[in-house]
């Protein structure tokens, strides 16, 4: 069973992929991608911050700041790169 820190951490990285949607929209396929990039984009966010001891604003071991913007830049990556439209 996840312990709270991962909970937590998955809520909000979740929350990241929601509201991104919500501002985007899209179909549920969308939905999916953006669930995905906003969970890998915390993930090395929180990677990240760890690395180089970025301790701004930390809840319990998880790096807030850099994991949020981790997931904010890969959610914008994943909108500019993979869901372009295509010119017919």
């Amino acid at each position: 069973m996840p312990g709270p820190t991962l909970t937590f951490a998955f809520i909000l990285a979740t929350l990241y992929g929601a509201v991104f949607h919500l501002i985007r929209g899209g179909d549920v396929r969308r939905l999916a991608l953006f669930l995905l990039a906003g969970w890998v984009g915390f993930v090395l966010g929180q990677m990240t911050g760890v690395m180089i001891d970025f301790s701004l604003f930390n809840v319990g071991p998880i790096r807030i700041v850099p994991a949020t913007i981790g997931a904010v830049a890969a959610l914008v990556f994943i909108q500019v790169v993979a869901l372009r439209p295509t010119k017919s």
